[in-house]
């Protein structure tokens, strides 16, 4: 909090409170913050710095995310802020909070299990992905994947066949 002075504007909240209050584009559910991207808030020579990291290379949400916490912080009388993209050490799954998760699967989205470990190059394989995955509806593990592209390229498409409800997968990254 800045103390007021006449005529000041008073910030109530700091970068790091309002930075990590802004919502994900394709998933609103979820905080930034819950989602793992904000990385970073910082107070660099009168500027507030925030770093994120896209949860994959060419996300289209970016733009999105860095105007939303742009517009956020001048809301609050952050005036100078500048969003730095850092691409190291890459996104993962894992970065998703406990509180994110159990958002996902209120909203009838699967929540991703532990990201893959690789200690040398990743094997590319071009058929689906096996997951172990429960309907986030009904908890039933009998699912079925539709598509491994869902509404976004970070989800899979699946249906229960206990309920028989489609449901979205966050993938594991």
């Amino acid at each position: 909090m800045v103390s007021p002075e006449a005529g000041a504007t008073v910030l109530a909240a700091t970068p790091w409170d309002v930075a990590s209050a802004v919502r994900d584009p394709e998933m609103p559910m979820l905080t930034l913050a819950d989602l793992g991207v904000l990385r970073e808030v910082r107070e660099e020579a009168g500027s507030v710095v925030v770093t994120i990291t896209p949860t994959y290379s060419g996300c289209p949400a970016m733009a999105t995310m860095r105007d939303d916490l742009v517009h956020r912080l001048h809301d609050h009388g952050y005036a100078d802020v500048e969003v730095r993209v850092s691409l190291a050490p890459a996104w993962s799954s894992d970065w998703i909070s406990e509180a994110g998760r159990a958002a996902l699967r209120a909203h009838g989205i699967s929540a991703p299990g532990p990201a893959p470990r690789h200690d040398g190059p990743v094997p590319l394989s071009l058929l689906p992905t096996r997951r172990e995955l429960v309907c986030p509806r009904c908890g039933s593990d009998e699912v079925v994947l539709g598509s491994e592209f869902g509404p976004t390229a970070c989800k899979a498409m699946y249906r229960c066949s206990s309920c028989l409800e489609p449901f979205e997968h966050v993938k594991e990254i």
